[in-house]
Formats: C-alpha cells, structure tokens, sequence
C-alpha cells in the first residue's frame, strides 16, 4: 500500500491516518468539514488536499448512517482500487449498498473495536488499535486484493484480525458495546439532580459503572439508529432481570419470612450470574481470565509518586497485571491498586512496606 484517502477525520479516521502516514504511505483526507481535514493534516495524519489519481485504499470513517452513501459516492468517481469502512455496525451499510446496485467486489466492512469517550480528530492517536480485535467481515464476492489490503491495515495498525458475519457481528456489539453504553448511562442519568450529600460519596465502583456515560450522544445515536433490533433485544432481557430483582427486593422488605427467602434467593441467582458472565470476560493477552489478587498502597498527589511504586515493584521481582486508582473526596491522596498474581502478593506488600509505602487491605 502506498496511497490512501480517509474520508471522516474523527478520532478512528485521523488514528488510522496517523498510523499509515507513520508507515511512509501518502494519505489524503478528507472530511465534510473542512477545518477538521486540516486540523488532522495539521497533526500530521496526511494532506488535505485532493488525490491526482485512484489510490490503493479508500478508508471510509463516517457514522453508520452515512457510509453507504459516502461510499457509494467514492466508488462512483473511482477513488481507490479498494474500499472499506469502519463503522461500528456492519448489516446495515452492506445492505443499504447492495440495494443500490454497486458492485462489493471492491468492498470490505470492518470494524476496529477500538475508542475513547473523547471524539474527533485531536483526540486521535497512532497506538490507538494496538492489540484490539478488528473485526473483518468479507461477503462471498470480496476480492482478494481488497482483503489482503485489509489485513496490511490492521498489521500496521498492530490490531488483531477476527473475521465474523457481518450481522453476527451486530449482534455481538449489541450485547458488548451498544448496551453497556446505554446502561451506563441510565445509571449515570440517576445522578443528575441526586442530593449533593450522596454525589460527595462516590467511589471506584460508580465510577467504573459510569465511565463510558461520558461519551459524545450525538455519536451514540447515530451508532444505536443503525442498530435497534439487536440493541433492543439485549435490553428487553436487562428489562426482565431488572423486573425479577425489583420484585426480589420488595419480597425482602415483606413480613412473611417464606417472602424474605425467596427474595434473597432471587437476588443472590443474579448476583451469581452475573459473576459467571463476567468470568467469560477474556483476561490479560485474551487468555482465561486469571485469579488475581490487590495490593492497595496509599498515595499522595504528587509528581513521580506512581513511578516510585512501579519502581520498587521492579526491584522486588514483580510483574504488575494490571492497575487501578481509586482517588480519595476532597483529599490530595488515593490508593493505587497493584493488580497482581496470588504468589506475589505478599511479596510485593512486604517489599513496599519496606520502602516506607503504606500499604492498605
């Protein structure tokens, strides 16, 4: 690959620039909006100015609802000798394509999974898809050069290629990505006008819940209008969990002990179901999730501090899984929570203490 054009400068569309620019391929932008093409050329992501003849990749980076039609458009004035996109829903836009009459022999749907909750082209960045799946879903007709065109994408990109159906695909997205949006932010949505008292509370867990309920909503209806059924029967089985819990709940608050046991009952099947949902979650490098065990370290708000800890971890011999930090209300302070395997932590609590960390359980 040598040449490309990235229609949409968002942060997906200016990532993928910024990677292939990095490469030596000369990329074009471009965008609806002119000041954003520039300010992706600015960051270095390509020029935005107009290709002089058919490039090798045309990569299409517009909301679901508009790729068939942008697509369609740079097919018709014979932009690249390959096209794809990579919306987040994959159905639709091959349908609305092929009810258009065009020839998909040039065409490939894909989908890196891959985001922030920030949009547009300066949140982009060239790291942005290492390691992340990248959903490739072919038709029966693709050719060949436009699949391997894809797969000299992704590796550039340090993705990794999962080829699927494109509506089992939407499916899949559904149930992992457009419905925890929705349910972050419906929990998220209880805080609005919540008593000032009770926000002053919050901790890692609300935090956790609501991460993503910071996310651009206009961006969010685009992806949730090109993809209602799938999102909409996911919930309607949240709806029915919610149902039984709500009911569970107020069986706990009866008078009639028999009441008060089947509500716990019914409460603690969820509970449990939810625990063996979230141990299917693939863990560090996609493998098994691990048991692992915390070693919380009380921290103050000052530079350098984070690097200290993972520093004496170093020298005490040990591997840190994963990290997290639960910041403390209205004090310049928080815990670091060292992710660790169950061997070392003891270990690890031991040689922190020694260099004067304090560690909490």
């Amino acid at each position: 690959m040598r040449t490309a054009v990235v229609i949409g400068t968002g942060l997906i569309g200016t990532s993928v620039a910024l990677v292939l620019a990095g490469r030596g391929v000369t990329v074009h932008l471009r965008d609806h909006d002119p000041d954003r093409a520039r300010t992706a050329a600015a960051l270095g992501a390509g020029t935005d100015e107009v290709p002089g003849e058919t490039v090798d990749l045309a990569v299409v980076a517009v909301p679901p609802a508009h790729v068939a039609a942008t697509l369609a458009e740079a097919m018709r004035g014979g932009t690249a000798r390959g096209y794809l996109d990579v919306a987040s829903v994959k159905g639709g836009p091959r349908r609305e394509l092929e009810a258009l009459g065009l020839d998909l022999t040039s065409y490939l749907g894909t989908h890196p999974m891959s985001g922030k909750e920030r949009s547009g082209p300066l949140a982009a960045t060239a790291d942005l898809f290492e390691g992340r799946p990248w959903v490739l879903t072919p038709g029966p007709d693709t050719d060949t050069e436009v699949l391997n065109l894809a797969l000299e994408l992704v590796s550039m990109c340090r993705g990794v290629p999962v080829v699927m159906d494109a509506d089992a695909h939407d499916r899949a997205v559904a149930l992992i990505s457009h419905t925890p949006q929705l349910i972050s932010s419906m929990v998220a949505a209880r805080l609005e006008n919540a008593d000032e008292t009770a926000v002053r509370l919050c901790g890692q867990g609300i935090r956790d819940v609501t991460r993503i309920a910071a996310s651009d909503p206009g961006m969010w209806v685009d992806i949730l209008t090109a993809n209602p059924g799938p999102v909409a029967d996911v919930l309607a089985g949240v709806a029915a969990d919610l149902d039984e819990t709500v009911g569970a709940l107020r069986a706990l608050q009866s008078a009639d002990e028999d009441k008060r046991l089947g509500g716990a009952g019914a409460v603690e099947a969820v509970l449990r179901r939810g625990n063996a949902g979230r141990a299917r979650v693939p863990g560090k490098h996609g493998a098994a999730p691990a048991a692992y065990e915390t070693v919380a370290v009380l921290v103050s708000d000052r530079p350098g501090e984070l690097a200290r800890i993972f520093a004496d971890a170093g020298r005490a011999g040990i591997n840190v899984e994963d990290v997290r930090i639960e910041h403390a209300t209205a004090q310049q302070s928080g815990l670091v929570q060292l992710i660790v395997e169950p061997q070392a932590a003891p270990v690890l609590a031991s040689a922190l203490r020694e260099q004067g960390w304090s560690i909490r359980t």
